[in-house]
């Protein structure tokens, strides 16, 4: 409960702030102010629930609540970055004694109300469009163009699915969706690159359940993301996945074969694991034959440098969501010299990044549409 708490002093930090710039000054009457006011504390108080639903709050009572929560978090952080915004077209005012910018002048309190009401509605349309897009993820197909993949593997569809964060907002019915639409696309192979879930498996297992219902004649290989060292202890999710029918790749490569030809499918666990669980590609390559194809499945693209040292064919990897709710895709670019989204290359190792079905925080998808890829694998000379 340690994490909740920290996380609801900070948010209820952040609604005071909104309160304070928002409400006080613009001057807004006392019925105006008492309404804000009663938003700003049912939201916080939602969020928190949110937070904590999946982990520390059963997920049949605290996920409605949980739902709204992380929603109304969206419009927060639209909020947040307009009312920066508008502290510094403020401060310039007051730096080049522009009179409507000066403290107690009747047309800041306007423009204050003005752009208040313009942040307000602007958040909430933004927010909508975006929960309702992270709810439909789309199919994508993007063809690889792949040099060293067997004459026997040409052709082959790859489905990808990533970063479900199935727990505190989305639960049995949003997997059962990526399930069926990825049956419906009947892929030759399907890999998991990790952040599932989140929460535990007591509370949040049962909403993964019906991925035991899908089906590849190659196989369905998975391998942790970080949100599954967060909430519970990651043994239990992976062999809870291997239960429901998944290959659970722990440092380590399995064998695919197709005619006379193979290729390996190697997998790491997440590239910021701790011990005794962390990354290691070494014994993720180990003993396999080092002049044949190698797809390494990666939670995230960060692994791309050692695949390319080490001579990986092809990495596919999620993670970053595409940045999942604009601007922030800037922020998440900053750290990845990969592509948020789509095909890249590294040295000899070709990449590709998926945006992921779900969404962490809050449910919302703005400038980064949830999807599931199919890879369409092509041997190049």
């Amino acid at each position: 409960m340690i994490f909740v708490s920290v996380v609801g002093v900070f948010l209820g930090l952040v609604h005071f702030w909104l309160y304070r710039r928002l409400v006080r000054a613009s001057e807004t009457g006392p019925r105006g102010a008492t309404l804000a006011g009663v938003v700003l504390t049912a939201g916080w108080l939602l969020a928190v629930i949110g937070f904590g639903s999946g982990t520390y709050f059963a997920t049949s009572w605290a996920r409605p609540l949980g739902y709204v929560g992380m929603t109304w978090l969206a419009v927060v952080f639209y909020l947040v970055l307009g009312t920066v915004l508008v502290a510094v077209v403020l401060l310039t005012g007051r730096i080049f004694r522009i009179q409507a910018a000066s403290p107690g002048d009747v047309r800041r309190r306007n423009f204050v109300r003005v752009t208040g009401i313009v942040m307000v509605v602007g958040a909430v349309a933004a927010t909508t469009y975006g929960a309702v897009a992270a709810l439909n993820p789309r199919v994508t197909t993007t063809v690889v163009d792949l040099e060293g993949l067997p004459a026997e593997f040409d052709g082959i569809r790859v489905a990808v699915v990533a970063d479900l964060h199935v727990g505190p907002s989305l639960g049995a019915g949003f997997t059962q969706k990526v399930v069926d639409l990825i049956n419906e696309q009947d892929p030759d192979l399907i890999v998991m690159t990790g952040d599932l879930i989140d929460g535990t498996v007591d509370k949040v297992g049962a909403d993964i359940a019906s991925l035991a219902e899908l089906e590849a004649p190659l196989g369905i290989f998975a391998v942790s993301g970080n949100h599954e060292y967060y909430s519970d202890d990651v043994n239990a999710w992976l062999d809870y996945w291997e239960s429901l029918g998944l290959t659970v790749l722990r440092n380590e490569h399995a064998t695919i074969s197709l005619g006379d030809e193979e290729i390996d499918v190697a997998g790491v666990h997440d590239y910021d694991a701790p011990e005794p669980h962390s990354a290691d590609m070494a014994a993720a390559l180990e003993g396999r034959d080092p002049t044949g194809f190698v797809m390494l499945v990666a939670h995230q693209p960060l692994h791309s440098g050692e695949a390319a040292d080490r001579g990986v064919n092809f990495q596919i990897s999620g993670h970053t969501h595409g940045g999942q709710i604009w601007p922030f895709h800037y922020a998440v670019q900053a750290v990845h010299d990969t592509a948020l989204v789509g095909l890249d290359r590294v040295g000899v190792t070709t990449v590709y990044t998926t945006s992921g079905a779900g969404a962490w925080g809050p449910p919302v998808r703005v400038g980064a549409p949830p999807e599931i890829p199919i890879l369409e694998l092509r041997r190049t000379p």
